[in-house]
């Protein structure tokens, strides 16, 4: 396993740090109308969590990455990151970007670079399963592009939102559909058909 770092890059071998103790900060905000949790390691921010998840860490995803993992609450680490203020931005209705914000997200190899295919979608624009996979260079593995897509851990940041279907339609979004509508709304985007599955696997 290997993680994005705030460059965005590779940052080593995951299952050695993973049998290292590591702290998880997490804070949960209102944002949008809804609880959204957010988690970080020392290195940067590791995940953003659905209000359906309850402000938990899946225990499969925790067991794989951070078995030892020390669980703190902690405000000011998000606030010094930056990550609670660009959100409220961006909930505002603000364009804003969040290129400057530490990640430390933890994957394969061949999920990092989807991730950072995601990173290169701007906002208020579109991209289909299709062309995010020609984008990285992987044009025949769609599906498995699909796939690394349903795992982004940190939606919105990552802006996994922003793909849709070759027939224009939303496909699945792992927060729900009518929360996918309601984030392109927010960049401008309302004429994508709702047509899909309510959540992606993770």
């Amino acid at each position: 396993m290997s993680r994005i770092t705030n460059k965005p890059e590779m940052a080593g071998n995951r299952r050695k740090a993973a049998a290292q103790p590591v702290t998880i900060y997490h804070h949960t905000v209102n944002l949008g109308g809804r609880a959204w949790t957010l988690w970080a390691s020392a290195k940067g921010l590791i995940r953003v969590s659905y209000e359906q998840d309850q402000g938990q860490l899946p225990a499969g995803w925790l067991n794989l990455h951070a078995p030892s993992a020390q669980l703190e609450e902690n405000a000011g680490v998000f606030a010094e990151m930056g990550v609670t203020g660009l959100l409220e931005r961006y909930f505002a209705g603000e364009a804003v970007s969040f290129g400057s914000l530490p990640l430390d997200l933890w994957g394969t190899a061949f999920q990092q670079e989807v991730w950072k295919g995601l990173m290169q979608i701007p906002h208020g624009q579109l991209a289909t399963y299709k062309e995010l996979a020609v984008q990285i260079g992987r044009p025949l593995a769609v599906r498995a592009v699909g796939a690394a897509n349903g795992q982004n851990p940190v939606p919105v940041i990552v802006p996994c939102h922003r793909v849709i279907g070759a027939n224009g339609t939303l496909t699945g979004y792992r927060g729900g559909l009518k929360l996918k509508q309601e984030l392109l709304a927010l960049e401008g985007i309302t004429h994508v058909g709702a047509q899909g599955h309510e959540r992606f696997a993770f």
